[in-house]
């Protein structure tokens, strides 16, 4: 079954819908690995609209990605991978495609990103926002908010909040059964600059952000 289309109107719920949502796990296989081994900014925007998965003790939680960013180091300014910078947070970046690269922002909020392209080439795609669909009570949780609330996931140390990816996500492989991304449905795409990397000068304003049109969830209205 494919997961349910973008919401317009209130935020999703845990109710009726649910089992219908659930059915999006059955039977489906995680993306494979050529899904990630591709160039920064196509990853980025086929990303709109597949399902991130996680499976925790808690219980599953799901939501649709509604906002990505390209990176695409060492010549962005704006990637951890600027000018080549390999240490042991941005190893994971240097290796094969569809591993997860997790770094923590303002010294307090993780963030997810999907190491893309080929073994050697520091790319990646952080995960800005998503649309919850699956175990919303458990998000809601998590993040101490109501469930209709569009803040439960709408940044993307929100979304890591409530899908509880953190430290022990670092290097997780998202070809596997624990974090994944399954096929989903994209409505119109927009793109626009980068979010918050003003200090890369040019390079904050390559338009590399790519957000579902019209989705409440999306983090930032779009800057052109």
């Amino acid at each position: 079954m494919r997961p349910t289309p973008p919401r317009r109107g209130r935020g999703p719920s845990d109710g009726a819908a649910l089992p219908e949502r659930a059915a999006l796990l059955e039977g489906a296989a995680p993306l494979p690995r050529d899904f990630y081994a591709r160039p920064p900014l196509v990853v980025a925007r086929a990303c709109i609209g597949k399902v991130l998965v996680h499976r925790t003790p808690e219980g599953i939680v799901a939501g649709r990605i509604v906002e990505t960013e390209a990176y695409r180091g060492p010549e962005d300014l704006a990637a951890h991978s600027a000018g080549g910078r390999r240490t042991s947070r941005t190893e994971v970046m240097f290796g094969p495609a569809g591993y997860a690269y997790m770094f923590v922002l303002y010294g307090m909020h993780w963030a997810f990103n999907i190491v893309v392209a080929s073994e050697g080439e520091p790319h990646a795609v952080l995960v800005r926002a998503i649309e919850p669909v699956l175990g919303l009570s458990i998000m809601s949780h998590r993040r101490g908010i109501a469930p209709d609330r569009v803040a439960l996931s709408n940044g993307p140390g929100k979304l890591c909040q409530a899908l509880a990816l953190g430290r022990a996500a670092y290097g997780m492989d998202l070809c596997g059964a624990r974090l994944y991304l399954l096929p989903g449905p994209a409505g119109p795409i927009g793109r626009s600059p980068r979010i918050n990397v003003d200090y890369a000068g040019a390079w904050a304003q390559k338009p590399w952000r790519f957000y579902e049109r019209g989705n409440r969830y999306v983090s930032v209205s779009p800057r052109h």
